[in-house]
């Protein structure tokens, strides 16, 4: 076969491979996220919304659909989410959104969650969970070209792509709001051009699509050598190969700024020349007009420029007392995430008494329901707080940046006057304190539920430790500060104590120790040392907890009254540990079980080197040809011999602790009253 033909062949073959590929990898169900039953109400109101995602009304006029529906006689919600292919023809987008919508259900039957790419066209996604505005990167299957690149070309191809798709991320993620989208080619060794294209979803921001590119370009290792490939994930895409894929002329123009316009307009010039004088006189009164419009323009536009200088040096000045002038810049392009005040007054009736979820030291939580439907939980800072403006930026800039299934998600804030509201997802089942310590609430937690919180709990804190955009020491892990959703899925919350690292930090010092009685490594503590270990040490106080389903301080044995972590240690010491599980266990796998005693007991080793990480600690977890190292003995721990006045003399679980720089010599810290965490009692009435 000629060497022009066979181009003319493989240009053909290419698109057919990848439709077969991608047909294979078209769908995925997302396990987990709960089934409905066939026939019922909520297949019939998914059918429903699916049947009208891809209207007019839920469109934005370039290839992406959103829409929800509330269920009746519940409070469930089904949300989907439709997104075309940049280049993709508007009749084609919504015929490939209609296929899709029987595709999809009939792949993932009876599924809550579940999400598919077609054709290499659109997808689509749905779920009985809220995924507007939040940036997923699982599933990402990945599917690739079946011709490899020449071995000797393989160097400088790999660098022209990486080049190539750098420049294409960038442009997408800068994109706006209506459309992240993105395409270009580049010259590859032997003469081969290669083509390429990125994608998001236009609801995230700049710097969410950005990440979500980087860490799609990660995944490409999978398809290493191919002359062609891309990653799906939820959130963004890409693709590329040695043909033209994607079509240029149909990529329809974001509309354009307005023109701006001058405000002053000379006038035509006189076409009067019959007298030379009149002539004159009037060309001199219209440059006198001229110039007096225009010093009188240009006084009215100084005395604007300078009401708005003002005006802006005022709210300048009042944010001030709120957030330090460096971090403005960073909420301020997180304007998608701010909410109106009147709209968060109307969804909590004013923040009624009735809609009153907990009191904190920082102010007051309130349930509340926007009005697609949607829960949420407001909380509301108080003005007179002490801390409250630190906190406040600190979980604006924290959370809103974590993304992760076990942490309590950001869904926007408020800044008005005064006001200051922080605006979470609703969690209805309380937190794990009001579960694990009530004596009959506990004996729902089966053994399986606990390891699925103690899972989930590690996930969160590997996340924060490695897996996110910033490194993050939480500094007030406790049960209470660890929600449960409706699945009994834990999620990490409260993060306006924590301390944010660079990427190669990893240690730090402080002389205002935050933080609850009994969860507090030592070293942080009395010394104000902090690191990821001093998380480690409070999951490790976690985990005994749970294990026992009682207090670290007022752990009850028969009728005495003990500190939990020396009743473990002795127990621990003498073979008996199995006296530290919760009578209610009376099912689960007693190995699993004295194996989590015996990492929590490692995670609250006296000596720092000796606690593992979380990423070790999920291994030990998962794998149990993993050796578990001996543990030493704990920190704080207090032998029957030893009097009261050697420790740290702990009081309630719920009492934060906070100093400056004249701490105390060991002695316990009496917590200012105001000194409290903020969201402390979140839990439906």
């Amino acid at each position: 076969m000629p060497a022009m033909d066979s181009s003319r062949f493989l240009s053909c073959l290419f698109p057919i491979l990848f439709l077969m590929i991608n047909q294979a990898l078209g769908q995925n169900c997302i396990d987990g996220k709960g089934n409905y039953t066939t026939n019922s109400t909520y297949q019939t109101n998914l059918n429903r919304l699916l049947s009208s995602l891809p209207s007019d009304e839920n469109g934005n006029g370039y290839g992406f659909y959103n829409a929800s529906y509330r269920l009746n006689s519940s409070n469930e919600h089904i949300y989907a989410i439709g997104l075309c292919r940049g280049d993709v023809k508007a009749e084609d987008c919504r015929s490939c959104l209609n296929n899709s919508r029987y595709a999809l259900p009939q792949s993932c039957p009876n599924r809550k969650e579940a999400i598919g790419w077609y054709d290499d066209n659109c997808m689509l996604r749905y779920s009985n969970r809220s995924i507007y505005g939040v940036m997923e990167t699982e599933p990402s299957p990945a599917y690739y070209n079946i011709n490899n690149v020449s071995s000797s070309d393989l160097d400088g191809f790999n660098q022209q792509l990486r080049k190539l798709l750098e420049s294409i991320r960038s442009e997408a993620a800068a994109g706006g709001s209506l459309r992240k989208f993105a395409f270009g080619n580049t010259s590859a060794p032997s003469f081969q051009t290669i083509f390429a294209l990125a994608q998001c979803t236009p609801d995230i921001s700049e710097q969410l699509c950005s990440d979500c590119l980087v860490g799609a370009f990660a995944d490409i290792s999978s398809i290493y050598g191919k002359v062609g490939g891309g990653v799906n994930k939820p959130s963004c895409k890409f693709r590329f190969d040695l043909y033209p894929f994607y079509d240029p002329t149909t990529v329809k123009q974001l509309p354009s700024p307005p023109p701006i316009t001058p405000p002053i307009h000379s006038p035509p010039p006189s076409t009067n020349t019959t007298n030379t004088s009149q002539g004159s006189k009037s060309s001199k009164s219209r440059t006198v007009i001229i110039i007096v419009v225009s010093i009188i323009a240009s006084l009215v536009l100084a005395m604007f420029m300078g009401i708005c200088l003002r005006v802006r040096k005022a709210k300048k000045k009042l944010q001030s007392n709120l957030i330090p002038d460096e971090d403005m810049d960073e909420i301020g392009s997180a304007e998608s995430l701010q909410f109106n005040f009147d709209t968060i007054r109307i969804a909590t009736d004013d923040f009624s008494e009735a809609n009153k979820l907990g009191q904190g030291g920082f102010g007051s939580v309130y349930k509340g329901r926007l009005f697609n439907g949607e829960e949420i939980a407001v909380k509301r800072l108080s003005v007179n707080s002490g801390q409250g403006d630190l906190e406040f930026k600190n979980e604006v800039l924290l959370v809103a940046k974590l993304q992760h299934r076990n942490l309590v998600r950001l869904l926007g804030f408020c800044l008005e006057g005064v006001e200051r509201l922080l605006i979470y997802e609703f969690v209805p089942n309380a937190s794990l304190d009001h579960i694990i310590f009530d004596p009959i609430k506990r004996a729902q937690l089966d053994w399986d539920r606990r390891y699925k919180i103690i899972v989930g709990i590690t996930r969160g804190l590997i996340y924060l430790h490695e897996d996110s955009r910033l490194r993050i020491i939480h500094r007030d892990l406790k049960a209470s500060n660890i929600l449960i959703d409706e699945e009994m899925t834990p999620k990490i919350s409260d993060f306006g104590m924590a301390k944010l690292f660079g990427v190669d930090q990893t240690q730090g010092n402080t002389s205002r120790i935050v933080g609850t009685y009994g969860y507090m490594a030592p070293e942080y503590a009395m010394h104000g040392h902090f690191s990821v270990k001093s998380d480690v040490y409070s999951f490790g106080v976690l985990v005994l907890e749970i294990v026992s389903g009682q207090k670290n301080n007022s752990f009850r044995h028969g009728e005495n009254m003990e500190d939990l972590l020396s009743y473990a240690w002795k127990c621990w010491k003498e073979g008996t540990a199995s006296n530290l599980i919760d009578p209610a266990l009376t099912n689960g796998s007693r190995n699993e079980i004295m194996r989590c005693i015996h990492i929590g007991l490692l995670c609250v080793q006296e000596n720092i080197p000796d606690r593992p990480t979380m990423n070790a600690i999920v291994l030990m977890l998962n794998s149990y040809s993993v050796t578990l190292p001996v543990p030493s003995q704990p920190a704080f721990f207090r032998d029957s011999n030893v009097g009261s006045d050697m420790t740290l003399g702990w009081k309630n679980s719920s009492e934060v602790i906070t100093t400056g720089s004249d701490r105390s010599n060991g002695n316990s810290v009496k917590a200012p009253e105001n000194e409290v965490s903020l969201i402390t009692e979140v839990y439906p009435r």
